[in-house]
């Protein structure tokens, strides 16, 4: 990109605008409907806890969706965009809204913005879409846009250190953004759902509801159990197409498979996989898509025992990738080598990242001195026995049947491995004596840049490098790509960095998940993206 090459853009070929071309495969599927006396019970529970129903009874005007992340566990709590990360709920349930937004393949689009221009490294002028309303009927207008964001970065820590922000001017119908450095991927973090615009006036509820100027508006708030949403009569981009939306946390995934089945939800995210059969046919709607989310582990480099290079080295070499993606998740993911998944350019298979190699771990583990001498199983050294206690958290399906899978093949060279899946993770992380290896879920490439993963996971200032994981390597590496403008150096400098937290064995990733979402065939609109940040939407209507 040239200093001062102004675009008024329908796409914005940036950094983050180097062609990621996702495929995306939307399926009709449906269910082999069996009602059991026992999913009736325990729905008319539901119903009567939680007041659903409406989706059988109002159809026509009223959407209900199944979740399994809308809860403080997942650090959603509310829709607050500047509270930890609840901008995934605000944008994902259509209250909040960036000034620029991510297409299917992962370029970068004009949303509440229509244009900018690059005056020099560190100064962008950023030009607002004419006809915006907040909720309550506020215009959109720089200002409003300066209050946001400068109540973001001030409360805000992953947001201040991602967007490096010096100043901000709000002049007409522009927002003239400094960085107190050259900052490449400004626009990928503005499409972060932190940057969600919302009336900071009107100010943030009690409960965490806020003003946005997306297709919906939020009427009522039970953190970790519901939202209750009606259509925006200020929407600036067509008409919305429910009177009322109502979102659920079920995180148990047979009360969600019964849920919908039994029509008290119209639309589910975080489908067991067991439960996808049951939905083939005419009467659903698959909607699927390869995403970056990464499930993976993080080593505590305070640990005795992580902190040894053997033990990390076992570890990454007994974890059998394959095994888990194909029977585990049922196909449902892909074997990940890095963070990124191989249709990023600078994703796939980098240099260093193990395989699943048994006997290799076996060899590294004795050549340290990890024997078992005992013949019990499990290798000891100085009198200490290799047992590892993995941190993982159940809201994410995925990572329980991960740490199962873990345990099974790390037996199997000689590691004991204790589980501890609970919804407290996110206090227990922060105490470093609490576990050794921590497992997780994270959309690693959601601006479509490599340098978000590094920026919050590993980095000395990262807010989420939950092991204490230092490289003089890796921060130098960071220091050139925060200032790279090309496309195709980022991508080399991205590489680099993926062969050093290898090369560390800091981290593993086992998979990337295929994201989908099941609604019933009455339902259009639903439509899974690969940044996994878009679900409900003006489009999302009855089927006609």
């Amino acid at each position: 990109m040239e200093v001062g090459n102004e675009m008024n853009i329908e796409k914005v070929d940036t950094l983050a605008s180097k062609k990621v071309h996702m495929s995306r495969s939307v399926s009709r599927r449906t269910a082999l409907l069996g009602t059991l006396a026992v999913a009736a019970g325990l729905m008319a529970g539901c119903a009567n806890k939680q007041g659903a129903g409406s989706a059988a009874t109002a159809r026509g005007s009223r959407f209900v969706f199944g979740d399994t992340t809308f809860n403080p566990e997942n650090e959603e709590p509310d829709i607050n965009p500047h509270n930890t990360y609840s901008g995934w709920a605000a944008m994902r349930y259509g209250v909040g809204e960036t000034l620029f937004r991510y297409s299917d393949a992962m370029e970068i689009q004009p949303w509440l913005a229509t244009g900018f221009k690059m005056e020099d490294p560190k100064t962008w002028r950023i030009t607002l879409r004419d006809g915006v309303k907040f909720s309550n009927g506020r215009d959109l207008d720089a200002t409003a846009v300066k209050e946001c964001l400068d109540h973001l970065i001030e409360v805000h820590d992953r947001a201040r250190t991602n967007l490096d922000i010096e100043s901000i001017e709000a002049s007409g119908k522009d927002v003239i953004i400094t960085t107190t450095t050259p900052k490449p991927t400004l626009l990928n973090s503005l499409s972060d759902p932190f940057g969600c615009i919302i009336d900071m006036q009107a100010g943030i509820s009690s409960v965490g509801m806020v003003v946005g100027t997306g297709p919906y508006v939020a009427t009522s708030l039970e953190s970790g159990s519901q939202i209750d949403l009606e259509r925006n009569k200020h929407y600036w981009d067509g008409t919305p197409g429910y009177d009322e939306i109502r979102v659920l946390t079920i995180t148990d995934g047979d009360t969600l498979t019964m849920s919908l089945q039994s029509g008290e939800i119209d639309g589910a995210y975080g489908m067991p996989y067991a439960s996808y059969p049951l939905f083939e046919g005419d009467d659903y709607t698959f909607s699927s898509t390869p995403t970056s989310r990464a499930f993976f582990a993080q080593m505590n480099f305070e640990s005795p025992l992580a902190k040894d290079p053997a033990v990390r080295r076992a570890i990454a070499l007994a974890i059998d990738k394959e095994t888990f993606v194909n029977k585990m998740l049922k196909g449902n993911g892909y074997v990940a080598h890095g963070p990124f998944p191989e249709n990023m350019s600078f994703g796939g298979k980098i240099k260093g990242a193990p395989a699943y190699e048994p006997k290799a771990a076996i060899a590294a583990l004795e050549q340290a001195g990890w024997v078992d001498a005992d013949g019990d199983g499990i290798r000891e050294k100085d009198g200490v026995k290799l047992q590892i206690r993995w941190l993982t958290y159940p809201s994410r399906q995925e990572l329980p049947l991960l740490a199962e899978s873990v345990q099974a093949t790390l037996k199997e060279v000689g590691i004991d491995v204790s589980i501890n899946s609970t919804a407290d993770h996110n206090t227990l992380r922060k105490d470093r004596s609490a576990w050794d290896v921590y497992a997780s879920a994270m959309v690693t490439a959601p601006t479509g840049d490599p340098e978000y993963f590094f920026a919050t996971h590993c980095l000395d200032s990262s807010t989420a490098n939950n092991g204490a994981y230092h490289s003089d390597e890796l921060e130098k590496l960071a220091a050139e790509l925060s200032e790279e403008f090309d496309v195709e150096k980022r991508s080399k400098i991205a590489v680099k960095m993926q062969e050093t937290i290898l090369a560390d064995d800091a981290y593993v990733f086992c998979s990337h998940l295929k994201m989908s979402m099941i609604s019933s065939s009455k339902v259009k609109g639903l439509v899974a993206h690969p940044c996994d940040f878009y679900e409900i939407s003006a489009e999302l209507a009855p089927q006609s």
